[in-house]
C-alpha cells in the first residue's frame, strides 16, 4: 500500500485535514429523552435529561484520559474499550469504529468536530440531534 503519498508537514493549523477529505472515528455517545431516537442497545427507553447526558460523557472522557495516561496504554484501545460498554450507538460492538467519512455523511456538528481534530486527537463534548458524542480521530 501507498498509503504515505501525503508526507504530514509541521504545521500546526487547525485544517489538520486540509489535504484529505475523509477522516476515520471512533465515537461514544449518550443518548437522552430528547434524542431523535431515545433507546439504545444498552437501554429500551431512554429518559436521562441532556443536562444528565452531559455529565456522563463529561466523565466517561475524563476517565479515558485519565486511563491513556498510563504507560503502554493507546488512546485508541482505551476509547474503544469504554465505547463497547457505554456507548448507546450500535457502533458500540465494534469499539465505536465509524469507519471512514467524508464530509456531507454525519451530522453538521459532528462533521465539523471529526473534521478539526488531529489524528490521535479527542473532541470535547459534541452534541447533536442523536445526543452528545465524544470523538476519537484515529487516522
Amino acid at each position: 500500500g501507498n498509503r504515505n503519498k501525503h508526507r504530514r508537514t509541521s504545521s500546526s493549523s487547525s485544517s489538520a485535514s486540509s489535504s484529505g477529505d475523509s477522516v476515520h472515528c471512533l465515537h461514544l455517545l449518550v443518548k437522552h429523552a430528547k434524542s431523535r431516537r431515545p433507546r439504545s442497545w444498552r437501554q429500551p427507553n431512554i429518559t436521562r435529561t441532556l443536562e444528565q447526558a452531559r455529565d456522563r460523557i463529561s466523565s466517561l472522557r475524563a476517565q479515558i484520559e485519565k486511563e491513556a495516561a498510563k504507560p503502554g496504554k493507546k488512546m485508541a484501545e482505551v476509547f474503544a474499550a469504554k465505547a463497547r460498554v457505554d456507548s448507546d450507538c450500535s457502533s458500540a460492538k465494534r469499539g465505536g469504529d465509524l469507519g471512514s467519512f467524508t464530509r456531507g455523511k454525519m451530522q453538521p456538528a459532528f462533521e465539523r468536530a471529526a473534521f478539526a481534530l488531529k489524528v490521535g486527537e479527542m473532541s470535547d463534548i459534541v452534541t447533536s440531534k442523536s445526543g452528545v458524542h465524544i470523538i476519537l480521530r484515529i487516522a
